[in-house]
């Protein structure tokens, strides 16, 4: 049986994360050719992903990486802007050094990565471009002041970008995750700020999961799968938007909680 994505060659930031992991993983499992990259490169990445060091903030690290893949693969089909990091603080205990830094990953490095990607992208038949907002890009979780606005700027991007490419063929959208299973999640828990004043996952999961109207919170594989659907050639319609993945935990109002 032919894979959803068979033929395609995808180039995935943060590719050795967790959501960047299994988005590889579920990649290569439907017939493409993945690229991890990351600043940690995988050390055992599965057949079908190469794992390659990459810095979202270098724009020779993105020139270069598109340079090898044009003399590879000679186009690009699929990107995925899945690197990230987060804050805990407010902006008064925020450091302009920490404030640059996420903006460097979150904003810049998405930024960075499509714009030297765009010329391979536009190469593709069906060229589909997947970057990375947040629940927090809509509203906020206290004590995230920063990671919120990055997100927020990527939602933006997303939608502009896709007013500007899909005429030259190339869909933009984001996938905005609500709490989902990562090591992301595990120094969120642990975290002084919004993420329970030290607590660990297991002393914290039965609540998060009662936030939830499902009951639960996310897992890598269902940000893949996705993903997945937005790269495949059955979201030929999809363009533009911003796709939150959170358990229904934004649909509900909060204060009928109580």
């Amino acid at each position: 049986m032919t894979g959803r994505l068979e033929g395609k060659t995808a180039f995935v930031t943060g590719g050795a994360g967790g959501i960047g992991r299994a988005i590889c993983t579920r990649f290569a499992s439907e017939g493409a050719r993945v690229v991890a990259a990351d600043l940690a490169p995988w050390d055992d990445p599965p057949e079908g992903v190469r794992a390659v060091s990459y810095d979202v903030t270098s724009e020779d690290a993105a020139r270069d990486a598109m340079e090898r893949i044009a003399t590879h693969w000679g186009q690009l089909d699929v990107l995925v802007n899945a690197a990230g990091i987060e804050i805990e603080h407010s902006i008064e205990e925020t450091t302009l050094e920490a404030w640059n830094r996420i903006f460097a990953i979150n904003v810049t490095g998405t930024f960075l990565t499509s714009k030297h990607a765009l010329p391979l992208l536009r190469k593709s038949s069906a060229a589909s471009v997947i970057n990375f907002g947040s629940y927090d890009g809509f509203i906020a979780d206290p004590g995230l002041a920063a990671y919120c606005a990055t997100k927020g700027a990527v939602h933006a991007l997303t939608r502009a970008m896709a007013c500007d490419h899909g005429p030259e063929g190339i869909r933009v959208n984001a996938i905005c995750p609500g709490y989902v299973d990562t090591p992301m999640l595990q120094s969120f828990f642990e975290g002084d700020g919004s993420g329970g004043g030290g607590g660990t996952i297991e002393s914290l999961q039965k609540a998060v999961r009662d936030v939830h109207p499902t009951r639960t919170y996310g897992k890598p594989e269902d940000v893949a799968n996705l993903a997945l659907w937005l790269a495949s050639d059955e979201a030929r319609y999809a363009s533009g938007q911003l796709w939150v993945l959170d358990g229904g935990l934004t649909a509900q109002v909060q204060q009928m909680r109580l």
